[in-house]
């Protein structure tokens, strides 16, 4: 649980008769509900006995809906690619396919939870997986729609067509049922078989009817005739080809020739002896009391709809659409009963109300992800234009910043969310910076992921505030060469000073230095701060001397002591590391910087006895001072004067 950034406002609902309330602790992604106790003073109790964590979006922490979300987020970054200088024409075929995308998505995310809720054994589990799948199943119908409609946009003829492979593949279970009827040992007995002829014709699939009526007419020879002559009124009915040759007024024209050859057949009572085939005669010449008596076998007032158009409007118009569903869902809907929320949208799309729709789902459905990709898609088809909100940005953006905030509350989906942040070009690096402040630093490797986000962003701020987070608690942990490290990268001069510090007390302490590598290799970064570039020098120094270039290591010594770089605390430990060098028998300091070394111990020397009253030091402490002084003015004292000598005898 992510922690509230500061102190959280309460909003207190009235107290009950025993005295108790609710307050709220808003956070990231979050709330707290707690319970407070107060007395009849109005005093605040003791404390609060529960708190509860409410989540804004618990489908992100399914395991099974998370594919949904990653899978999604490619197709997203995807569409975002096209090129808004494309002609539309070119576009749509692109968007048709990318709207295919994210349903092949849904569908997947569909049976996998299925699957999940048949096999498993506890209830609850299989409850709510059975929930999830009712919602995607949902969002998928809904979905479908809208790229028939909006995407698409199917003028009339193949608009009816669409619409008639939406109602199929939702209305799936038909298939289920003819598989047990067909794999019974008489389909044409089975006690269903009528209910599966009558529910191929209600989709039009009346290839499918035909074949299963060849089966009841071989039991029945002496109706030989009447069954041929259905099979002819199914076979002659016209579809409309968009790829052909046919106008839609030709197809018009023969459809309403073979209509009426179908209405002479029932008013000549041909099928009068047969109440089954007189059932489907009248269904297929468009008969609105004998479909709304299937309501059961059509199921919903949309598959009624499409049936209805079938057999009765099947060049309908995209704009005669609103009127036909309006109808269709008042006769089928009992009047004392109310449309669902489902009911409504699919309403809302049939009106050709994009922004009812959304509005609709945004209400009804438990989380952003649907709203969020298909305002997405729709806006890149330039049907969103007219729309902007009295507040903030446009709808587009307004939905994908929220999407992406909630999916910033979990643990690995927050990396989906920059994506989404990036494509929102007016609030979405505002949001950006305020989430990724509230992302837990829980790893190294995480806290890198997150500052090359940033880094790539240019989000100087928060790498900072990443890099000095990560520095102090490396040094709390005592990892002295990652704290410098992340130091470094903050560029923060004052706390790179602090951990050159640390270095330095454990080289006084220990002799040697730790994480050599990192010293070894600073590079120009070593001039962030004095300290810095001192501990850089005086690690060279070290290198130096192991190697042997003892000349070298001394003129770096020096130079570190009368520059200043060095701190006055280790004057002394500079001075004591001049000794090996000051003994060498080649002599490696001249005389000059003999008198500068003897000069900066003088000085040394002078502030030890000027601080000694009030000094901490013990007995031992000091006589181990006084004797390293003595040493080093003696070993000066040699090298001065084999200097003097040495310099005398070149210049003679």
């Amino acid at each position: 649980m992510e922690e509230v950034d500061v102190e959280p406002a309460v909003t207190n609902i009235p107290a009950a008769s025993d005295g108790k309330h609710l307050g709220f602790a808003w956070g990231p992604g979050d709330i707290l509900v707690y319970e407070t106790l107060y007395k009849a003073s109005g005093a605040k109790g003791s404390g609060c006995s529960f708190i509860h964590e409410v989540r804004k979006d618990q489908d992100i922490y399914s395991p099974i809906l998370r594919k949904l979300f990653n899978e999604s987020h490619h197709i997203f970054v995807g569409l975002q690619t096209i090129k808004e200088d494309l002609p539309s024409k070119n576009k749509k075929p692109q968007f048709v396919s990318i709207s295919k995308n994210y349903r092949s998505v849904i569908r997947a995310s569909i049976e996998e939870l299925h699957q999940v809720a048949v096999s498993t054994k506890d209830a609850e589990v299989a409850t709510q997986y059975g929930n999830q799948v009712s919602i995607l199943l949902a969002i998928e119908l809904i979905w479908n729609l809208s790229e028939v409609l909006f995407i698409e946009a199917a003028p009339a003829g193949t608009l009816l067509l669409h619409l008639l492979d939406w109602v199929r593949l939702h209305q799936a279970d038909v298939d289920k049922k003819a598989k047990e009827v067909m794999q019974s040992e008489s389909p044409a007995e089975h006690h269903n078989y009528w209910d599966m002829v009558v529910s191929y014709v209600l989709q039009g699939r009346l290839e499918e009817a035909r074949q299963m009526l060849v089966k009841q007419a071989t039991l029945h020879p002496a109706a030989e005739n009447m069954y041929k002559l259905m099979d002819t009124l199914l076979s002659k009915m016209p579809f409309y080809n968009p790829g052909g040759t046919q106008t839609l007024t030709d197809f018009d024209v023969k459809w309403r020739h073979w209509h009426a050859e179908v209405n002479r057949c029932l008013q000549d009572n041909s099928f009068a002896s047969n109440q089954h085939l007189e059932i489907i005669c009248k269904i297929i010449v468009g008969d609105e009391d004998t479909l709304l008596e299937h309501k059961e076998l059509l199921g919903t007032w949309y598959h009624f709809l499409v049936t209805r158009l079938l057999f009765s409007h099947p060049t309908v118009k995209p704009t005669e659409l609103h009127y036909y569903a309006q109808s269709c869902m008042t006769m089928f809907i009992d009047a004392r009963s109310f449309p669902d929320p489902l009911d409504n949208i699919l309403l809302a799309a049939f009106e050709f109300d994009i922004h009812q729709v959304i509005k609709e789902c945004s209400i009804a459905l438990n989380n952003w992800w649907f709203v969020a990709h298909l305002t997405d898609l729709l806006d890149h088809c330039k049907l969103l234009q007219s729309h902007n909100l009295h507040f903030g940005s446009n709808l587009r953006e307004f939905l994908l910043l929220e999407y992406a905030s909630g999916l910033f509350t979990h643990h690995s989906l927050w990396q989906l969310a920059v994506d989404y942040f990036d494509h929102c070009l007016d609030f979405g690096r505002v949001y950006l910076e305020l989430q990724i402040e509230h992302i837990p630093l829980d790893t190294e490797r995480k806290a890198l992921k997150v500052l090359r986000i940033c880094e790539q962003r240019q989000m100087s701020e928060q790498v900072r505030s990443i890099c000095k987070i990560m520095a102090m608690r490396a040094l709390r942990n005592n990892r002295l060469g990652s704290a410098l490290s992340w130091s470094i990268r903050a560029k923060d001069a004052a706390f790179a000073t602090l951990i050159s510090e640390r270095f330095l007390q454990d080289y006084c302490t220990r002799g040697t230095f730790s994480d050599l590598d990192l010293i070894d290799n600073l590079g120009p970064a070593m001039l962030l701060s004095d300290r810095l570039t001192f501990l850089g020098k005086y690690r060279e120094f070290h290198k130096l001397y192991g190697e042997k270039h003892f000349s070298e290591a001394a003129k770096l010594l020096l130079s570190l002591m009368t520059a200043k770089i060095a701190p006055r605390s280790f004057w002394m430990t500079l001075l004591t590391d001049a000794l090996p060098l000051l003994e060498q028998k080649e002599g490696i300091f001249s005389a000059d910087q003999t008198h500068e070394l003897m000069f900066c111990l003088e000085e040394l020397t002078s502030s030890l006895n000027t601080s000694a009253p009030g000094s901490d030091k013990s007995t031992q402490d000091e006589d181990i001072e006084l004797t390293k002084v003595e040493l080093l003015r003696l070993a000066l004292a040699r090298n001065l004067a084999m200097a003097i000598v040495k310099e005398g005898t070149v210049e003679s």
